[in-house]
């Protein structure tokens, strides 16, 4: 049975940040994820986990200036300090929560630039070296253009290709289910490719990223085939409630309180 991450980012947004830890415990969530912890204190983040019992499922690396439209560094050739610096503002969040993978963002440059690509590869392997000691896997995600436009990183295909090359044993892929859908199609078949190298799974509607209950997915078989793959990680409810959050969660009751 699939293990569902409340993304604290999107969900529960009727609370401050704090209080949809709080909130998403009382849902029957036993494990949340979110964008970027770095406006609290990691003591502050794991004293909600602890109270709550929960398990960090996932953030990401810091992006920059998210105001500004940037998406992270690790495609910029220009911004390999910045890439740097943002390993060492992540650490002790990751050490404080407990998490067992990170993501690491792209950002807005060009797939066909080869210094971009450069960057990247390198950047990824150096990511990953800095959190292997601490048993952290440090995952990419392929993000569709019409929600993130200019993203380096658009193709399952390429971050799959790029992963067996790198050939590194904590570098995974982030298989977000909304933007393979909306990139590729074939949702299914690509997951029955990839699984070897997932290293997290996250779901929403298509096309409106709203609750996993309708549009042109049919989650319930999907989740019925994460477990036929033997997927045994976490999947990420990365999506926007049409309404009020615990208003929408129907298609989550069968899930609630799932730990193993």
């Amino acid at each position: 049975m699939p293990r569902f991450a409340a993304n604290l980012s999107l969900m529960f947004n009727e609370n401050a940040f704090l209080d949809r830890f709080d909130a998403a415990a009382a849902a029957g969530f036993t494990a949340v994820e979110f964008l970027f912890p770095y406006d609290h204190s990691p003591e502050d983040i794991a004293e909600r986990l602890r109270r709550n019992n929960l398990v960090q499922a996932l953030f990401n690396l810091p992006p920059g200036d998210w105001a500004a439209g940037e998406k992270g560094f690790a495609a910029r050739p220009d911004k390999f300090e910045e890439l740097q610096q943002s390993l060492r503002i992540a650490l002790p969040y990751a050490l404080a929560t407990g998490v067992k993978r990170v993501h690491l963002m792209a950002g807005i440059a060009d797939r066909n630039d080869v210094a971009a690509v450069v960057a990247f590869r390198r950047s990824l392997a150096v990511a990953a070296h800095f959190f292997a000691p601490h048993g952290i896997d440090v995952v990419i995600e392929p993000l569709n253009k019409r929600d993130v436009a200019g993203y380096f990183l658009d193709d399952f295909e390429f971050a799959r290709d790029l992963i067996r090359e790198l050939d590194v044993p904590n570098v995974k892929l982030q298989f977000d289910v909304y933007h393979c859908q909306i990139l590729h199609g074939d949702v299914a078949m690509r997951l029955r490719e990839m699984m070897p190298i997932v290293g997290h799974i996250q779901i929403a509607s298509v096309p409106s990223r709203n609750e996993p209950d309708s549009e042109e997915l049919n989650y319930p078989f999907l989740f019925e085939e994460f477990d036929r793959l033997g997927y045994a990680g976490f999947v990420g409810a990365e999506y926007r409630p049409r309404g009020a959050t615990v208003d929408g969660l129907g298609w989550f009751a069968p899930y609630a309180g799932t730990r193993t």
